[in-house]
């Protein structure tokens, strides 16, 4: 797990949007085809409508609030102010282009439009262990053979890896648990991928994602207690802090620099690896949709999984089209559209990226958006908008 000070795995506040743990409240059906989208908002879109955006200055005292919230685990958004303020300036940097690649982070905050109220917040990093190491355990494979006694014997290992340096990485996930339902979680986890998309090339070829791994009813993480406790001296948290502040020679000082025989672990760590935490299943799922897959890498403290994509790869990557705007009567109704479905849509922009969920359909090339939403987005008539289906047809849902 071991991830630059400024990449951390996300964290859930019990089954927040984070990659640990976002809400599964994303009840849209499966996307259809067509050449145009017309946005069948509801009537209710006053009080429900939300944007994720890029986060600013003004926003730290929101965020302290909700770092207030993240359990153990969210290594890069816990209540320090400091860190904070530091993160929103790295943000900044990065949106200038001031920024080195190794420093390189995005932070978005989900807002809610009718109140200003930041209900939630997530981040991507540009590319990890560069600045400092971003450890994984590898899951290999080690047969043993002996043609005398005609046995052999194929084993499990563990080594302690950097193969995912360069990567970007998707953390820093999590919602407010009051904020859950109305697809909050995952327009909060997914408006990452259509930014992503737009701005390929600041982002290296692969994405990846680091999930909670098990713990059990009293919190504790068997893995850690069979295996990192022996070699660190220290409790889970902090270690995981100390990873997260960019202390992270211990690491190599303190961890076996030779394989680890699974078998040499408790029952109970053997099953933990690469199980994701139940309150972060949700968020899996969310993430799978997008077209990210558990490879051979665990978190090394908690051995949660590890999921990758080519960038290339990611949903919104492939399936993204790029519409005219079509804002609808002043009054904020939309005409009903047949068989219309939750659609992501973003503006385009760097640093005024915003994307928001409306429900809609293919209609002449065109995105029939509200007068509240278009106004959300910052996008006028004829204004070109990104615009995804919030699922993946069902032939490709997870």
């Amino acid at each position: 797990m071991t991830r630059q000070s400024k990449a951390v795995k996300v964290s859930p506040v019990q089954d927040e949007a984070a990659n640990r743990g976002a809400p599964g409240d994303a009840t849209a059906a499966h996307s259809g085809a067509g050449a145009s989208i017309s946005a069948n908002d509801s009537t209710s879109e006053a009080t429900s409508l939300r944007v994720v955006r890029q986060a600013r200055r003004e926003d730290l005292p929101a965020l302290l609030k909700l770092a207030a919230l993240a359990g153990p685990g969210m290594t890069s958004f816990k209540p320090d102010p400091a860190a904070l303020e530091a993160r929103l300036e790295r943000v900044t940097a990065t949106l200038d282009d001031r920024a080195p690649t190794a420093e390189q982070g995005y932070l978005f905050v989900m807002e809610d439009v009718a109140t200003g109220t930041i209900a939630g917040v997530c981040g991507i990093e540009a590319a990890v262990g560069l600045e400092q190491p971003f450890y994984t355990y590898r899951k290999d494979t080690i047969v043993h053979a002996s043609r005398e006694l005609n046995v052999w014997s194929r084993m499990l290992t563990l080594s302690l890896s950097n193969d995912l340096t360069g990567y970007s990485e998707l953390c820093s996930l999590l919602l407010d648990p009051a904020w859950r339902g109305h697809g909050n979680g995952a327009l909060l986890s997914k408006a990452r991928f259509l930014f992503m998309a737009q701005f390929p090339e600041r982002f290296g070829p692969h994405v990846c994602a680091e999930l909670r791994g098990f713990f059990d009813d009293n919190g504790q993480s068997p893995f850690w207690q069979s295996l990192g406790q022996h070699f660190f001296k220290i409790d889970f948290d902090q270690a995981d802090y100390l990873t997260s502040v960019g202390k992270k020679s211990f690491v190599a000082e303190l961890m076996p620099k030779y394989p680890i025989y699974v078998d040499f672990l408790s029952p109970q760590a053997q099953a933990a690896i690469g199980v994701t935490h139940r309150d972060t299943l949700p968020a899996r799922r969310l993430l799978e949709q997008e077209g990210l897959r558990s490879g051979s890498h665990v978190d090394i403290f908690d051995s949660g999984p590890v999921l990758e994509a080519r960038v290339a790869d990611l949903r919104a990557a492939r399936d993204s089209r790029y519409l005219s705007v079509n804002i609808g009567a002043d009054d904020g109704s939309v005409p009903p559209v047949a068989n219309a479905e939750p659609y992501l849509v973003a503006c385009l922009g760097l640093g005024g990226f915003r994307a928001t969920l409306v429900t809609g359909r293919p209609e002449r090339r065109a995105f029939t958006l509200s007068p509240l939403a278009a106004k959300a987005l910052g996008v006028k008539q004829g204004d070109r908008v990104q615009v995804l289906p919030l699922k993946p047809p069902r032939a490709d849902a997870i």
